[in-house]
């Protein structure tokens, strides 16, 4: 699928998780603030701090994510290590797709489009539950397809 992993380059696959279930709840607290005339700026400034989160995770990498620091500090010490790690070049992939998508809503959002940050924000939090819940990122198979297509070459960590 991806690079081979070691403890080195690999990431605990529980920490993006853990993300994304932060993801999911302010998401959500997006959509009702952002659909009540009188929270809309308040909905619209969560949904910055969510893009800036998806630009941290995306442009400086899932390593480097806020959240990740969180489970690494809180949750982590209190788990079992992992049966596997997970190369961090799909998640960090997923990151960017939820950079463009949050993004892209904020700016429509600010222009006047109507109803442009709710529907954004629920797009990204499909995604985000889909992977908090199910295990499922839909960025990471999206990086793997590509990967496949050819249309990116296989990053390999040294």
């Amino acid at each position: 699928m991806t690079s081979p992993t070691t403890p080195a380059t690999g990431i605990d696959p529980r920490s993006p998780r853990f993300g994304a279930a932060i993801t999911t709840v302010l998401l959500a607290a997006t959509i009702v603030l952002t659909l009540i005339p009188a929270t809309w700026a308040a909905g619209v400034v969560l949904l910055a701090v969510i893009v800036v989160f998806f630009a941290i995770g995306g442009i400086a990498g899932i390593r480097r994510h806020p959240y990740g620091a969180l489970f690494r500090r809180f949750v982590r010490p209190r788990l079992g290590p992992p049966a596997e790690l997970e190369a961090p070049e799909p998640p960090t992939f997923a990151q960017r797709v939820g950079l463009v998508i949050t993004a892209v809503a904020l700016v429509l959002a600010l222009v006047g489009v109507p109803y442009a940050a709710p529907v954004g924000a629920a797009i990204a939090l499909v995604a985000a539950f889909l992977n908090a819940v199910f295990d499922v990122c839909i960025g990471c198979l999206l990086y793997v397809w590509l990967v496949r297509a050819g249309v990116f070459r296989q990053q390999t960590t040294a």
